[in-house]
Formats: structure tokens, sequence, C-alpha cells
């Protein structure tokens, strides 16, 4: 008797007990559009929508968990669940063919998301000195001069592409709720349906339909509106916020340590205080690149290496990637040291480029660390220790496997910074 009060709060009218498919499709038969919810004669305590639509009954399995749902969208009231399960059923059935053409020749290079797609403004060509002088075409000198400067701009630009790679990135889609009428860019068609109607990037405000979503290329522009923190930020989607090659808390840090704390006793072993490491990152997630960590903010210099391996713990996505974890592995596993290297090698191919970046500027910088192990007692096993579980993690739930895992950390990072030289 409980559960049936429940079921009446829940589904108030619609609800109309225990009864069969074929009881339902007879008391349906009168119009289309026409639904009611009935509990499962196979399975008691399972609920069941049945819905007329196109002249026969559908039904599907009702869940509630606060809001009510068929799959992934979800409805304060069954009343809104049907009206829009309709008018997919309808755009579905009806449209079928509209909906398959729609991806074979999106206009995705001519619509609104182009706007992200401008290079940044000090990227920007330089204007051409041709120009006219008194109403007269520039001199052969002016000629020369031009070429001279177009070759220094060319020199100038692959530098500056050197400096800040084109590194290919995945749209974050999130499906999304879309207030009021909306389009698709990708396709330029309707997004139908009145909640969850598509999916939006996060990290560039791309909208487009689910189905859109998977003919887009991994283009994604992050901006900096949509991507307001440093640290727990995919770091591919930090460096194209940023337009930098590696994060600037890893620079930053970086610098900062070997310009006053190579010789500190214990680098990178001994703890900052937590809360003001914890300054650090707060102060990276407000002012970025601006961040002050100078010794004037933080004399010890534990400070700033706790903050730079909480950068690394935060990543959502490790430096060693969960999809490369399983060759550095291999690598740590194998005894013969010409494989080693060999398979290390391998490994690092299946970095994606910002990750590989960063991880040879670290490598180089704890190559460094190890040049002073006299004053700071930090060889290059010692930093395997601290860094191995900092930069790796098994992709595994399994505790155990990934305990098993923690030697063989230490010593991929070991070879790494031993032989940082050979592998970058």
């Amino acid at each position: 008797r409980e559960v049936g009060i429940i079921n009446v709060q829940f589904y108030r009218v619609q609800f109309h007990g225990m009864i069969s498919r074929e009881e339902a499709d007879r008391l349906l038969s009168v119009a289309e559009g026409s639904y009611l919810i009935r509990e499962s004669q196979r399975q008691p305590g399972t609920y069941t929508l049945a819905l007329r639509f196109g002249s026969q009954t559908r039904n599907f399995r009702l869940y509630y968990d606060g809001k009510h749902f068929v799959g992934e969208k979800r409805f304060e009231s069954i009343h809104d669940l049907v009206t829009d399960g309709l008018i997919t059923l309808y755009i579905e059935t009806k449209a079928a063919e509209y909906i398959a053409k729609m991806t074979i020749n999106p206009i995705y290079e001519h619509v609104g998301y182009t706007t992200l797609n401008r290079e940044p403004a000090h990227k920007k060509h330089m204007p051409s000195l041709r120009d006219e002088h008194d109403g007269k075409e520039s001199t052969g000198e002016d000629e020369v001069a031009e070429k001279r400067l177009t070759s220094l701009v060319r020199r100038a630009t692959l530098k500056e592409n050197e400096h800040i790679p084109k590194y290919e990135k995945v749209h974050n889609f999130k499906v999304h709720t879309f207030r009021g009428p909306h389009w698709c860019e990708y396709c330029a068609n309707f997004m139908w349906g009145l909640i969850a109607q598509g999916v939006k990037c996060a990290d560039c405000g791309l909208n487009v339909h689910k189905q859109c979503s998977k003919m887009v290329p991994n283009d994604c522009k992050p901006d900096l509106k949509h991507v307001k923190k440093v640290y727990s930020c995919d770091l591919t989607t930090l460096v194209k916020a940023h337009f930098t090659k590696r994060p600037m808390v890893v620079d930053m840090c970086i610098r900062e340590i070997e310009s006053r704390g190579l010789n500190s006793e214990g680098l990178y072993r001994v703890s900052g205080f937590s809360d003001l490491i914890e300054d650090v990152k707060m102060a990276f997630d407000r002012d970025g690149e601006k961040a002050d960590i100078s010794v004037n903010m933080y004399e010890d210099i534990n400070i700033i290496t706790g903050a730079l391996k909480l950068y690394f713990r935060d990543l959502p996505i490790p430096l060693i990637t969960y999809d490369a974890y399983p060759k550095f592995i291999e690598s740590a596993k194998t005894t013969d040291p010409d494989e080693q290297l060999e398979i290390l090698h391998e490994a690092l191919k299946l970095l994606p480029p910002a990750h590989c970046e960063t991880l040879r500027y670290l490598m180089a910088h704890l190559k460094r660390v190890t040049l002073h192990e006299k004053e700071n007692l930090m060889s290059a096993e010692n930093l395997g220790i601290v860094f191995g579980p900092t930069l790796m993690r098994a992709p595994e739930l399994d505790a155990m496997a990934a305990l098993n895992d923690i030697r063989y950390q230490r010593l991929v990072v070991e070879m790494l910074i031993k032989n940082e030289d050979i592998l970058f």
C-alpha cells in the first residue's frame, strides 16, 4: 500500500497499476501521443512508460531519482518527458534521411565557430612595407628591402611556430540545455527538444548536435572565458588557452627553483607548508602567469617545489597518460638496458605532444638537479621515488596492482632522468 502511495505521488493520474502490455495498448489506442505508466507484471517494483506513437504502443523502462528519465535526459515531470520524447520520435521517424544528410555537407567552416579559430593578435602577419610614396610605386631598393623583410618575417614566424606549437585537441563536449531556439554550429540545423538538445564544448563553447559532435575535427581552441582554472585543468587545454608551449606553472616554478634552490638539501623530497602551497595554487588559478612566486612572497623553496608537484598530481590526465602508462611500465620491467631505451622511446611517442614537451622540459630540469647532488643529496634514484607516483597513475582501479607498480614508476622516472639527452 505504501509503494502504491509513492507511485501516485511520483506519477499521479498517469499511474494505472499493474496491467499487461495488451491492456495498456487497448487503453492507449484511442489517440496518438497518449501515454500511461504501469507496474511490470514480470518484475514487480519496476515501472514502464507506455506511449502511443505511429499507431503503435511503445514501452520504455522508467526510472526516478528525484527526476524522471528513460535515457540520459532527466525531467521534472512525466509530461515534459513525454513531450520531449514525442518530439524526438517524430524527428527521428519523419526526418531520418534529412538527419543523415546533416553531417555530409556541414557548414562548419562558415558559421560562428570560425571566430574561435582566428590566430591571436600577436601572431598575425606584419604589414608589408610596400606602399605608395606620393602616388608612385616603391623603388627597386624598396623591393630589395621588402624581400629582406619577408625573409626575416618568415624566419621569425618559424621561430614563433617552434615556440608555440599547434597542439591538436579534442573538444570537451558536455550535454547541455539551451535556453530558447538554438542552431548547431556544425551543420547549422535546428537543435530540437525541450532540454539537453545538444552538447557544448566546455573549453571553447562550440554548440553542436550530439550526432554532429562525432564528426567535428580535433581543433578545439580553448577560450580563457571557459577555462578558468590552472590547477586541475587538462594540460593541453591549458597550454592552448594561454598560447604557451608548456603550462606556465611548470616554467615559472622551474625558473624559480633553478635561480635559488638547486643547492637546497632534500630538494623535492622535503615538504613545504601545505597551506602556503595551497596559496601558490590559488595564485596561479587567480592570476595565471602574473602570479608572484618570488623569494619576497615565498622564501622557502620547498613551497615552490610542493606547488609544482601538486600541479602534476592534480592533472585530470597524468603527465604520463593512462594510454601510455603500460608501455612505460613495460620498459621498467625489461632488464636489458638497450631494450629499455627502445621501449621508452616508443612509449614517449604515445604521449600527446603537449605532455611529451612538458615531460622533456621537466626531465632536463631534474637532470640539472642531479648535477648538484653533492649539495642537495638528490640523485636520479631519489627523484624517481618522489616523481614516480606524481607523474604516473595506474589506469586500473585495483589497489594492489597500483601498489605493485610503484617501484616500476620510480624506475621509469629514474631512467628518463639519466637518459634525458638520448631520449629527448
